[in-house]
């Protein structure tokens, strides 16, 4: 019995029986843009990414202003169980926090002790905890910063690339959502191809190139690979 089942929602879905048409990258069409002699410039919208959160965690370095109160403001680093300490406002919880949420916690705190009106601003100047972890056959393996233009083609490029003997057909990246552990397995050359987009990448997520013990669970699957116009996605049990 497999570890794991597939998920009915992903863009792994099998285009259909042998006898149908072939998958995208074979059949997809050509736009050719007439009296253009080279690419047009991206507008602004193509080249601004969708916003993500920065949350802040362990580790992770932050400058506190407190307007008007010199005294309070300073720069800091979240202690190893996701907390700050500050002088009238006590230990707060920053973990998971936005600069926003963690602005508003200690104003907060700051008005339970008599400071009047504060106005809180956060900003974080370095990051240890936004990581995404590269393993397996790269050049450069190790941790490396998330942003939000981070794509799995990006953080590859991050690591040095593929290594000498890599398969660029075994990419896992594995990531939990809403306590559930998944992986999905993708391929390097059909998202330079074209054949689908390359994926996002957060926070916490495991990229492994080449074998891995999850990898492995995907072989029943791949061998219908031939059907397939997407990565493939699972549910790890």
């Amino acid at each position: 019995m497999p570890r794991f089942w597939i998920a009915l929602f992903v863009t792994a879905a099998l285009t259909g029986c042998a006898g149908r048409s072939p998958p995208l990258e074979s059949s997809a069409r050509l736009t050719v843009v007439q009296d253009s002699s080279a690419l047009p410039a991206p507008t602004r919208g193509d080249l601004t990414a969708a916003d993500r959160p920065a949350l802040i965690g362990p580790l992770d370095t932050i400058e506190v202003d407190v307007f008007n109160v010199p005294d309070l403001s300073r720069e800091m680093q979240v202690d190893a169980g996701g907390r700050i300490a500050m002088p009238l406002a006590g230990t707060i919880d920053a973990r998971g926090k936005t600069a926003e949420e963690l602005a508003a916690a200690i104003a907060t705190a700051l008005r339970g002790r008599y400071v009047r009106n504060p106005e809180v601003t956060i900003n974080i100047k370095s990051s240890v905890s936004q990581v995404v972890t590269v393993d397996g056959q790269v050049v450069e393996p190790g941790l490396y910063p998330v942003t939000n233009q981070m794509t799995l083609m990006r953080v590859v490029a991050s690591a040095k690339g593929l290594s000498e003997f890599a398969k660029q057909e075994d990419v896992v990246i594995l990531r939990t959502v809403d306590g559930h552990r998944m992986a999905g397995l993708y391929d390097l050359g059909a998202i330079r191809r074209g054949a689908y987009d390359d994926p996002a990448i957060y926070a916490g997520d495991v990229i492994v190139v080449g074998d891995s013990p999850t990898q492995r669970l995907f072989r029943s699957f791949v061998a219908l690979s031939p059907l397939l116009a997407g990565p493939l996605i699972a549910i790890l049990q």
